[in-house]
């Protein structure tokens, strides 16, 4: 299994009290002081999580994030912001971010959701082979690529296991309980908010005309659901 995790941080403080958490956790640890240092690092170590700062010399970690969801689609990433930047969280997971954390956090709880990501990302390849399918869109379970009338979709590893879990439960309501639950860990103590903001860059992907879905309903006062006639 490929258990390793690139810390891109400028402050060498906070780089080394995460790198020596992480190894007490079995990780293998990279680290990058910069956000130009961080994209040479995933190309030449190939890192299953990125664990990233926002606040970066040169290029930001937003831009960072932007750069290796489009290039890197199925790597998982963890945005780190500073307490009270309401507005980081979400410009993060706008970028593509799986998930955040807030500094200061507790080094146990980050190590927890990096292997809620890595745990999502077995469990899609341990089911080799198989597709599931719904209307337009095939997804396959084994190379973790979605299509959309045999176009390869451009999705995050959340957007992938939202839509799995969607198509999985067609016609079904969902609540945000629920897919924080079944996407995010049932240990999850993040804001809510995360699923809509998901759902939503889902949505923009999915439907032809975002603001009126075909497949990708709002319930009012629950959730979502997947429509399939």
């Amino acid at each position: 299994m490929n258990n390793k995790v690139l810390i891109i941080e400028d402050q060498e403080s906070i780089r080394k009290f995460i790198k020596l958490a992480l190894e007490k956790q079995s990780f293998k640890v990279i680290q990058a002081s910069s956000g130009e240092e961080g994209i040479e690092k995933v190309i030449s170590e190939n890192p299953q999580v990125v664990v990233l700062d926002i606040m970066l010399p040169g290029i930001d970690g937003f831009k960072v994030c932007e750069i290796l969801r489009k290039e890197y689609p199925n790597i998982g990433i963890i945005m780190l912001t500073a307490l009270g930047q309401d507005i980081d969280k979400i410009k993060g997971l706008e970028f593509g971010a799986d998930d955040y954390m807030v500094k200061p956090f507790n080094p146990l709880e980050l190590s927890a959701r990096i292997n809620s990501i890595m745990r999502r990302m077995t469990l899609v390849s341990d089911n080799a082979s198989n597709i599931l399918t719904s209307g337009p869109f095939k997804i396959n379970l084994d190379s973790k690529i979605a299509y959309k009338n045999d176009e390869i979709l451009s999705l995050t590893p959340k957007e992938f296991f939202l839509l799995k879990v969607f198509i999985e439960n067609i016609n079904k309501a969902l609540s945000r309980d629920k897919l924080l639950d079944l996407v995010w860990g049932y240990n999850f103590v993040g804001d809510p908010k995360i699923v809509d903001v998901n759902v939503r860059r889902l949505r923009n992907k999915l439907e032809d005309s975002p603001s009126s879905p075909c497949y990708l309903e709002t319930v009012w006062g629950m959730g979502y659901r997947w429509k399939e006639d």
